[in-house]
């Protein structure tokens, strides 16, 4: 799954058959893929589970007739099951579904007739009773039920859109974490492993589409059809997949594998860019994992709307993607856009291999999905576009995993889960950016081929089977021949950021000599006992460029590294930790910054803030790095100081008088750096340019249009006016940074003006972002005006959630109270699995101290004790944020004060 903070022809019906035999062929149940060893499908007593034990599905047919115009199902399922323990009862999820009958078939024919069907609302469970007891045995469960079509991303859902033609009504399905078990009885938990057959009855004009090509269609009269699709390989059931609608399909073939998109009608021609890079993806995956890809077709289904938890989902073969992440707009996607479109294809296609040909046993270790996934799209995106200098990317990822990781509400990579709501909050920034930070250190400890050789062993021995993050450590044991499951276990078994501090170095005979200590890193725990980590760590002396490696253990080392003069820790930027230098050697580094490499340039600006901000470090020395940074860096290097002092700007906010004036100081010293970038930067595209030089000027118009630069301002009003005549004032690669400043500062008459094009827009990627630009004004009139427009219909109903989240970023108090006002209303536009991480990040941004008691009093009469992690996250942000507006802001007060003098 891809988290929210990431596109001609139809095949023959020919092709569609001659794949659909060569599926059926492929994957018959209980055979494995040709050179591949399916793992055990056996349950070890380890593993956690929720259901009873003694019954394992082995086998699902599922029928499903869809009425999309009244928003209900129909289903019929016969499960193939292996009871292992004689039992009267079986127990599997069901989750707002009404059974009509259920029965149980035995061998040579017996049959016997449910006696009772019990469900659990709180447990999503449904159990069976029987009068005579099930022997061990193979039986096959058979039962009718029907089930109800949401509007949200969860379950079976719609989503409704405009056309030229009139609305139109698509339907998908999202089941990840626990969700198939409202359109299927199942055994919905990971470790359950099967095959799926799925037919649906659809309208004949529609296409209907699933993990597998279908294998046969046939016409049934009154403009229906039954569409069957091949079996699917083994898998767990939040991976099946089921859309309909009036789709466009256009393919490729790469490596033996159909690749797809899937558009509705009239937006193919966005997705050929999805397409091409798809099919390059598919073969360097298929090369670097050394298992190829085992499915016969691999699609990308674009959707309008979209949700506030996720960007796409890995469903093996069907991958869901919201269309603002696959699709290229001529008239709104960027440069930036372009970009995100890939790191999304990319993560999901590595889910093919990480997460659904091999997948966790158990949501604990989620991260084998998502931190595996984020780390390969982050590798794969540097080596196929070394043009977008991707990898400098990385140290802001870990620097946000870092920030939450150095709060008290933190948790370790691999944490307990116990309940639904606690999957759900697993998919965080430690999961995905501390994961994929942890697994990029260890890749650089053992080496990229080593690192290599064990992925590809792990892959080989565990296809199609369930895993825990032992099973890949004893894999790079092997492979590297040293004990690396070791720091492994330190990085991902307990929480935190392990923080080294380097001594003063000691030059002897061309060689420096420092001692590293190592301690802990916490925002808000400054006398927390420090945990203890192995930690791998990479030096050099500036110039040098001969690294010297050691592993910090037992809180301490000594290092050796060759040349003299500023020393460099964690060189390239591959390990997680923050580095701490003596005040000799800080100074040191900041006269030798421009000879710094910029990853490393990133890296000492991302430790410098963080280190001044908790109060480790005189923030002097930072503001000294940003306002020493040269021009000529690197467009990335100068787009992190933008959003850093963007970041201060932000801090200072308030609506007193006396926050007022302190953050206009600030904004004055910020543009004294910022104007001139701009200047440089220019606001039109020159010829050439590095693609990090657009996504500069896009960042650049929207922070200096946010401090409300009088020069930015103006132009980018200029130019929304003049667009109103000629388009070309306004270019696609600007408009989203140009409509966002006029946006913010909107007047009531430019607000009305924004209001009646949503209204009038038809396409959804361009009318959701409108819809956005209502809600982000900094006029708390206009931003109450966007609110109630949130709940309307108008919008529609997977924008109203995102208008209120925008609300939040600028006025957290307003949109907290208006969805607690509006509670119910504002439940039904979000999605059911995760309402509790929801309401909560509405008041994420906020400094104020009431808002922590209204945030403790919500969880307590809305959330389970279980369900509060998103709640106490918000809580300890806004302490921090108080703690550093009153601690760290005085302090860079008299810095600027001693600049004026």
């Amino acid at each position: 799954m891809h988290r929210i903070p990431t596109p001609r022809f139809r095949r023959s019906q020919l092709a569609a058959a001659v794949l659909a035999l060569t599926a059926i062929t492929a994957f018959k149940p209980g055979h494995a893929a040709p050179g591949v060893k399916y793992a055990s499908a056996s349950h070890a007593n380890a593993t956690t589970t929720q259901l009873p034990r003694g019954v394992t599905p082995l086998h699902y047919m599922l029928s499903i007739t869809p009425d999309a115009a009244a928003a209900t199902f129909k289903g019929a399922a016969a499960i193939k099951v292996a009871v292992d323990t004689p039992t009267t009862s079986i127990t599997l999820n069901a989750l707002n579904l009404a059974f009509a009958s259920a029965a149980i078939e035995g061998a040579g024919g017996s049959k016997q007739v449910t006696r009772q069907i019990e469900f659990d609302a709180d447990k999503q469970t449904a159990t069976l009773h029987f009068d005579q007891p099930l022997a061990k045995g193979e039986y096959q469960l058979r039962i009718d039920y029907s089930g109800k079509i949401g509007t949200q991303a969860t379950g079976l859902f719609s989503l409704d859109y405009d056309t030229p033609q009139g609305r139109q009504r698509a339907l998908y399905t999202q089941f990840e974490n626990s969700d198939a078990r409202s359109m299927l009885p199942s055994w919905d938990e990971p470790d359950y492993k099967a095959t799926f057959a799925l037919d649906v009855i659809v309208p004949s004009k529609q296409m209907a589409v699933g993990n597998m090509p279908i294998a046969s269609s046939e016409e049934l009269g009154n403009g229906m059809k039954h569409v069957r699709f091949a079996t699917t390989p083994r898998m767990s059931t939040y991976l099946l997949f089921f859309g309909l609608g009036d789709f466009e399909r256009a393919t490729k073939m790469a490596d033996g594998t159909e690749v797809g998109v899937i558009t509705k009608k009239g937006a193919l021609a966005q997705s050929r860019y999805a397409l091409d890079e798809s099919s390059a993806l598919l073969r360097e995956y298929n090369d670097y994992f050394g298992v190829r890809y085992p499915l016969p077709k691999l699609d990308n289904i674009a959707a309008p709307g979209r949700s506030q938890f996720f960007g796409a989902m890995e469903n093996w073969g069907a991958v869901f993607t919201f269309e603002y992440a696959l699709l290229l707009d001529p008239t709104i996607s960027t440069q930036t856009d372009k970009e995100n479109i890939y790191t999304t294809l990319s993560h999901e296609m590595a889910h093919q291999w990480f997460g659904d040909l091999v997948t966790m046993r158990w949501w604990d270790d989620l991260w084998l999905n998502e931190g595996f996934a984020s780390w390969m799209e982050s590798r794969t995106t540097e080596r196929l576009h070394p043009e977008w200098n991707t990898a400098l990317s990385n140290v802001g990822g870990r620097e946000s995993a870092m920030s939450q990781d150095a709060l008290r509400t933190t948790h370790p990579v691999v944490q307990r889960i116990a309940t639904v709501e606690q999957a759900s909050q697993a998919f965080d920034g430690i999961t995905y950016q501390k994961g994929e930070a942890v697994i990029r250190m260890l890749e650089a400890y053992v080496g990229a081929d080593t690192w290599r050789t064990a992925v590809r062993n792990y892959m080989r021995k565990h296809a199609y089977g369930n895993t825990v993050s032992d099973d890949l450590w004893r894999e790079v044991d092997a492979a590297a021949g040293k004990p690396v499951s070791a720091i492994a276990h330190d990085f991902t078994l307990q929480p935190g950021v392990p923080m080294i501090t380097v001594s003063d170095a000691v030059c002897s005979k061309g060689s420096t000599r420092v001692t590293l200590t190592q301690s802990e890193f916490s925002k808000d725990q400054p006398d927390k006992k420090p945990l203890s980590w192995k930690v791998p760590v990479i030096a050099s002396t500036v110039g040098n460029g001969k690294p010297a490696r050691v592993l910090v253990k037992d809180g301490k080392a000594i290092l050796n590294v060759p040349g003299c003069g500023a020393l460099l820790v964690n060189v390239g930027q591959s390990g997680y930790y923050r580095t701490v230098y003596a005040p000799a050697g800080a100074r040191a580094l900041a006269g030798s910054f421009t000879r710094l490499a910029p990853i490393d340039q990133l890296g000492l600006l991302a430790d410098s803030q963080s280190l001044s901000m908790a109060g480790l470090q005189d923030p002097a020395g930072f503001l000294e790095l940003l306002k020493a940074t040269p021009l000529s860096a690197d467009p990335q290097v100068l787009g992190r100081v933008a959003a850093s002092l963007n970041s201060l700007y932000e801090q200072y906010a308030g609506d007193s008088v006396d926050s007022k004036a302190r953050q206009k100081a600030f904004g004055r010293f910020a543009m004294t750096r910022l104007t001139p970038m701009m200047t440089q930067t220019g606001w039109e595209a020159r010829a050439g340019e590095a693609s990090s030089v657009a996504t500069l000027r896009g960042r650049l118009i929207s922070i200096l249009g946010d401090m409300g630069e009088p020069g930015v301002l103006q132009e980018a009003r200029r130019r929304y006016a003049a667009s109103l005549h000629d388009p070309a004032a306004m270019p696609a690669a600007l408009r989203s940074s140009i409509l966002g400043v006029v946006a913010q500062h909107a007047d009531a008459a430019t607000w009305e003006q924004l209001h009646a094009k949503a209204q009038q827009e038809k396409t959804p990627l361009v009318k959701n972002q409108l819809y956005d630009l209502l809600a982000a004004s900094d006029d708390a009139a206009l931003a109450q005006r966007a609110l109630t427009l949130a709940l309307t219909e108008e919008p529609g109903v997977t924008n109203s959630a995102a208008m209120i989240s925008r609300v939040s970023r600028t006025h957290p108090e307003l949109a907290f109270d208006f969805a607690l006002a509006h509670l119910e209303q504002v439940y039904a536009r979000i999605d059911a699995s995760s309402r509790s991480r929801y309401v909560p990040r509405l008041a994420a941004a906020s400094a104020q101290p009431d808002m922590i008691a209204k945030l403790e009093a919500y969880a307590q009469a809305h959330l389970p004790a279980g369900a509060r992690g998103d709640a106490d996250s918000s809580v300890a942000g806004i302490k921090y944020r108080i703690k550093l507006r009153a601690e760290r802001l005085p302090a860079i007060d008299a810095w600027l004060a001693k600049q004026a003098g």
